[in-house]
């Protein structure tokens, strides 16, 4: 039943999105224009390394994200993840995970596990993941094992 409803939901938020001509511009900055198919993608890879942190529907994930760019796929990946995004600047309790760039890190708080989007690390798993759609089972490791 959680898995219908979690199912449902996405299904309504991206349905506009699956709708829209993958060239299309989503996002756009002074460096850069992103298209829906490449914020697809590049949503995916970065939701597939959110859940390998923990990410799951009705988590919590702190986003403070400054790049138009990067916030649309990190907005993007954590909705893909099933988990709500939250102001990373305003981190309330109950958040375990946070992604950030190395710009912003020094100035937010040390209870999150943060996620630096452009440390090296991150961007080496992030580029090598499958940028394939999440299933249900991708965003339930835990009901996996079981």
């Amino acid at each position: 039943m959680y898995a219908t409803a979690a199912t449902e939901t996405r299904t309504n938020a991206f349905a506009l999105v699956e709708t829209i001509d993958p060239a299309a511009v989503a996002v756009s900055s002074a460096d850069c224009d992103l298209t829906y198919g490449e914020l697809d993608a590049w949503s995916n890879r970065l939701a597939r390394v959110l859940v390998e942190l923990g990410a799951r529907p009705g988590a919590r994930i702190a986003v403070a994200v400054d790049p138009a760019i990067e916030a649309a796929v990190t907005r993007m990946a954590v909705a893909k993840t099933g988990a709500t995004a939250v102001d990373g600047d305003l981190v309330p309790f109950g958040i375990d995970i946070g992604v950030t760039t190395k710009a912003r890190r020094a100035a937010l708080s040390d209870s999150v596990d943060w996620l630096v989007l452009d440390d090296r690390s991150t961007l080496v798993r992030y580029m090598t993941g499958s940028d394939a759609p999440l299933t249900d089972a991708d965003r339930m490791p835990v009901l996996q094992a079981s």
